[in-house]
């Protein structure tokens, strides 16, 4: 008997962790991924249809990978096989196969086979795996935390449909926090909890989108708080920074604390303030706030606000982001505040979003005929009868390397977009312009 077979049979056990109590067995019950299993999408009509072919499903841990198959292990009139691919070996596979097989030559019947994180089969238990997904032995289901376009073969990839699952709103982790608390039959009912408002955005938030954290804090709170005289457990919210090990950091029950906090970050790094830059980026990371997304707002400050001021405000935010998904915590904190330093320290300059900016608005609303003649690419046969190419004056071939030239179109000649500062670097980007002009 398999996980899946288990859980039919035994979804009721009281012994079992809420998340795994509360999993839906029908697509009605799932809370979350609108955008893949919303009525009339795609994943929705092939699971209601009983007509799924292979798919990945990409996600966070707790976003309803294995949810969305057990949704289908309990809907489909397939039979349903499941192998964990950081415990299973090719014995394991071969014994799926031939019984996939046997479903088919003796029963007419097809096989799912789901495959838990499958980025872990090596290439050749993943090349094992492809005759049979390509030949219909079996339908596969992969499911995987890494982008399997990077970690699963490409052949597997291109004969299934990925499907990426987002992190759960703040709205769909208080659902499944408020089923688990109410419901009598799979939850925690019969216990006779309340949770506090403020406990409830807590956890949502904090949660970062898993709903297996959220459902892990609301049961260890459930279980280990005594009644109150009332003889009703009270979920507060010291309850649950407890029970999810986080001190409530000044929440917020509108749910904007997350963005006034990262809004506070960015303007203290913009504004030259690496003292607040630091405390919004410990606040941050205390309140468990994604790394990833933290290194990727300071890349956006030392683009938009250092510029070219100090182009290697760029450099080091960029060396960041990839050293802390490499280092992760806690060691990610020391980077994360090595580059948000940096970027508040520069020198600021808004140069490069001001240009981009107005030339996106000419290009969106002003006719331009097209590239000069001169600069056409002039590589191929018959170039130069269309006059392509013809007067171009090639830079290194003058002194100082560089010689006057129309580079803009025509209706654009004389137009600036690029306006360096008078800021760190861009002031001697300034006096180059001004020397090479001059002379």
């Amino acid at each position: 008997m398999d996980l899946f077979d288990y859980m039919r049979e035994q979804s009721k056990d009281e012994d079992s962790p809420l998340a795994s109590r509360l999993r839906p067995t029908t697509l009605d019950e799932v809370v979350g991924q609108e955008h893949i299993i919303g009525k009339g999408k795609l994943l929705y009509r092939a699971i209601k249809a009983d007509k799924l072919s292979s798919v990945i499903f990409y996600g966070p841990p707790g976003t309803g990978k294995t949810t969305l198959a057990k949704v289908i292990a309990c809907t489909t009139s397939a039979d349903f096989m499941q192998i964990n691919a950081t415990s299973a070996g090719k014995k394991d596979m071969e014994d799926v196969i031939s019984k996939a097989k046997d479903n088919a030559g003796m029963y007419g019947r097809k096989t799912i086979l789901f495959i838990d994180e499958i980025h872990r089969f090596n290439k050749a238990q993943q090349d094992y795996l492809l005759p049979f997904v390509e030949d219909g032995t079996v339908i596969l289901i992969g499911a995987t935390t890494e982008n399997p376009y990077f970690e699963v073969n490409g052949a597997l990839i291109s004969r299934s449909v990925v499907f990426e699952l987002k992190p759960l709103s703040t709205d769909d982790i208080k659902k499944l926090i408020i089923r688990a608390v109410t419901d009598v039959e799979k939850g925690l009912g019969s216990y006779k909890a309340q949770i506090d408002d403020d406990a409830l955005e807590f956890l949502a938030d904090i949660s970062g989108g898993d709903a297996r954290s959220a459902l892990n804090a609301i049961e260890l709170g459930v279980l280990t708080t005594d009644r109150s005289e009332d003889g009703i457990i009270h979920i507060t919210l010291d309850v649950a920074s407890e029970c999810i090990q986080k001190r409530a950091v000044r929440y917020d029950k509108t749910g904007d604390n997350h963005y006034d906090t990262i809004s506070a970050f960015i303007k203290s790094m913009r504004g030259s303030d690496p003292d607040a830059a630091i405390y919004y980026l410990a606040k941050m990371l205390y309140a468990g706030e994604d790394v990833k997304f933290i290194a990727r707002r300071i890349m956006i400050c030392a683009a938009e606000d250092v510029s070219n001021a100090d182009p290697q405000a760029l450099v080091v935010a960029t060396s960041a982001a990839q050293a802390v998904e490499r280092l992760g915590m806690p060691e990610g904190r020391i980077v994360l505040a090595q580059a948000a330093a940096y970027v508040a320290s520069a020198p600021k300059s808004n140069s490069a979003i001001s240009a981009i900016d107005e030339a996106m608005e000419v290009v969106k609303n002003e006719k331009i005929s097209g590239v000069p003649n001169h600069l056409r690419d002039a590589h191929y046969k018959s170039a130069g009868k269309l006059g392509h190419g013809t007067g171009y004056k090639y830079a290194h071939d003058y002194p100082k390397h560089y010689v006057e030239q129309q580079y803009l179109p025509d209706e654009l000649v004389g137009r600036k977009f690029y306006n360096p500062s008078d800021n760190g670097y861009e002031k001697t980007i300034k006096e180059y312009f001004r020397y090479i002009h001059e002379n």
